[in-house]
């Protein structure tokens, strides 16, 4: 292997010295892709009626992978009459024990074909492979194993009252996160004995649509699920059919928003997981070397795509010169490049819009006063990549400390006592999630119950679990999802 010297990051040269790169460790399996992607309807792959499409493309290389098909109105109807159909005539009908059956069929298919999934989700949205394969994937089975066990035991999530499936389910699902996303939506609503319409997003569409085939392999009964691809309109479509008794949202506020006003004076039940611009608080007392790693977590995994990502760091003011340092040295090795290389730890920026964004809101971090710190790493000639990024000198004012970038940016602030940091993290329209670092398992559950935030996570950062409900307040959003709590937004209670 070659040894280089790197000129262009000091911190590298500190840590390190000579550095030895690593070969390329290339994923080399077969995704199965198809050229062009039909909708799923009625338990079979259809045209859209216009006969539209879109082209979807790698981030990493800007080529094109697949024509996607464009679903309209008129397909949306389509979908959602034979999500009606299949719920009235079969699936409504069916125990929940033989509901459960189909639900554990289709995790172990997604455990069985995790491979060729896993290189889809890097090669259509740029998140490393190693991402894809350890964490969205497994993630993704793990919830329809999770909800195949409660198919037959919904009278004990509301033990005295009366449950009931709503019926046809809209689901509208986010690009960061396109497998796992779905998983969260459809595993409970199967479950909970709902039929579904979902739309992916324009950007991410192959493994949803891939999905359709795993519905296939697993023998649902045609109707249950229907995935229609497509664009703005297609998921207004899904959400305002007069057949959706219930929709599920995960995106940005700003849409959030829009379809709020939407549905106003309906009777739709609406569940919504929007922005978020998280704090991660580290006391004095802390493990550094731990919480240092988690702050890495929390703000670089999936390139800061990631509505929950720790994008402000509180740091106490009396080891805030030792983290930073902690935290440069730690950033010096990250490895930006091929997201399909399995020594990549930050791949591609999902868009170019994206990308445009997320330099707009750098840009103006530096404009306001803020001091950027970046790694320096040379990035591919190709493709919509950003290097990790550190900003100090922020003050609450600062666009980088109230926007959500969704990027791997980090904003650093300092606070004296508990009680600032409480102020500080809580200055945001946001509330969604938080960390907090410290010795003190007392300042840690006081911290929980004053931070407004739906998850706060204790000496550790993105952790997930089926069994857990995730959610936010105020613009973060409504209502949950996973665990019970999750399940529950899927029933009508009476």
């Amino acid at each position: 292997m070659p040894k280089t010297f790197s000129k262009t990051n000091p911190a590298r040269e500190l840590v390190f010295g000579d550095l030895w790169e690593f070969d390329p460790a290339p994923e080399t399996a077969d995704p199965k892709l198809k050229k062009r992607y039909d909708l799923f309807i009625n338990g079979s792959f259809v045209p859209p009626r216009a006969e539209q499409y879109f082209a979807t493309i790698n981030p990493a290389h800007e080529t094109k992978i697949a024509d996607i098909a464009l679903a309209d109105a008129s397909d949306v109807d389509v979908a959602c009459k034979a999500a009606q159909k299949a719920f009235t005539g079969v699936w409504g009908k069916m125990p929940g024990k033989e509901r459960g059956k189909y639900l554990y069929r289709i995790a172990r298919l997604l455990q069985d074909h995790a491979r060729e999934f896993a290189i889809a989700e890097t090669l259509d949205g740029g998140k490393p492979i190693k991402e894809s394969r350890d964490f969205d994937i497994p993630m993704a089975a793990a919830h329809f194993f999770y909800h195949a066990g409660w198919a037959d035991k919904l009278e004990h999530l509301a033990p005295g009252r009366q449950v009931a499936p709503h019926g046809v389910v809209g689901q509208v699902i986010p690009w960061n996160f396109p497998l796992l996303m779905l998983a969260w939506k459809i595993a409970p609503a199967l479950a909970a004995g709902n039929c579904v319409v979902l739309k992916p997003a324009e950007t991410t569409s192959i493994t949803a649509l891939k999905f359709g085939e795993i519905c296939q392999e697993a023998g649902l009964p045609n109707g249950v699920v229907n995935i229609v691809s497509g664009a703005t309109e297609t998921g207004a479509a899904v959400i305002q059919h007069p057949l959706t008794m219930k929709v599920a949202f995960t995106g940005s506020t700003e849409v959030g928003k829009s379809i709020m006003r939407s549905l106003a004076g309906t009777d739709k039940k609406l569940t919504m997981e929007l922005g978020g611009k998280a704090a991660n608080i580290v006391f004095d007392d802390a493990p550094l070397d731990q919480a240092v790693e988690g702050i890495v977590n929390g703000i670089f995994f999936n390139q800061g795509h990631v509505c929950c990502a720790g994008s402000r760091l509180l740091v106490q003011e009396s080891i805030a010169d030792e983290v930073l340092a902690k935290l440069k040295r730690r950033i010096a090795v990250l490895r930006v490049g091929d997201p399909m290389d399995k020594n990549t730890d930050l791949g591609a920026i999902n868009s170019r819009e994206q990308l445009t964004k997320i330099t707009e809101l750098v840009k103006s971090g530096v404009m306001e006063g803020a001091e950027k710190y970046d790694t320096g790493c040379k990035l591919p000639a190709k493709g919509f990549f950003f290097r990790p990024t550190i900003f100090t000198n922020v003050s609450m004012s600062h666009r980088i400390a109230r926007e959500e970038i969704f990027g791997p940016v980090l904003g650093i602030l300092t606070f004296r006592t508990p009680e600032e940091a409480v102020e500080k993290a809580n200055n945001t329209p946001y509330g969604l999630s938080a960390g907090v670092w410290t010795d003190k398992g007392s300042r840690i559950l006081k911290m929980s119950t004053l931070l407004k935030a739906g998850v706060v996570w204790a000496n550790t950062y993105n952790k997930f679990d089926p069994t857990s409900p995730f959610g936010g307040y105020k613009e973060s959003g409504f209502g949950r999802e996973g665990g019970k709590q999750g399940l529950l937004e899927y029933l009508k209670v009476a």
